[in-house]
């Protein structure tokens, strides 16, 4: 398993959000959280979708990948992947990295006033959800659970930041491999 956690930011003013997970992934994961440089947007943008395809970012991330290492990849950009609408995130499992989508975390995607706090514990369950997938874990059936599949922002708030029972036994055991 990765010896630290790195959060590499794409373009955009996210340091707000870069220090709070930053904070808050140490003490779920146990493990150093490093931040990379920022880096440039992929050539990934659907003008027709008005969307970023999301494997770009995957494969931009794996180029900065360094020894036993999780990366996760952080835009403010809205994702989408083949055959879905739009993601919060996608983990590339066995390349060990991931990226979250915060566009849709907001609530003035929505139409609603901004919400500092919703989004926040938001954000931090799609990176809990990501580098769960990365630990080797599947989607849960509890719909508590961060490692349920999230179809709306009505399942990402249903969620909790945290690992069921049988998907924190899964963890702990995975953690130890």
């Amino acid at each position: 398993m990765p010896d630290k956690i790195v959060l590499a930011p794409f373009t955009g003013d996210i340091s707000e959000i870069l220090a709070f997970l930053k904070e808050q992934l140490a003490d779920i994961f146990h493990l150093p959280i490093d931040e990379h440089p920022p880096l440039s947007l992929p050539q990934a943008y659907n003008p027709i979708r008005g969307q970023y395809f999301s494997r770009p970012f995957l494969e931009r991330l794996l180029t900065i990948k360094e020894g036993n290492e999780f990366i996760l990849g952080i835009t403010d950009k809205d994702l989408y992947t083949s055959g879905l609408n739009f993601i919060f995130g996608e983990a590339a499992i066995y390349a060990g990295v991931a990226v979250i989508a915060l566009a849709r975390l907001h609530q003035n995607f929505y139409g609603l006033p901004e919400d500092k706090t919703l989004f926040k514990q938001r954000s931090l369950k799609e990176a809990v959800h990501e580098l769960g997938h990365l630990y080797g874990l599947d989607h849960c059936p509890d719909p508590h659970c961060v490692m349920h599949f999230s179809n709306s922002i009505e399942d990402t708030d249903v969620k909790s930041a945290s690992f069921c029972k049988n998907c924190r036994k899964k963890f702990e055991f995975l953690r130890k491999k």
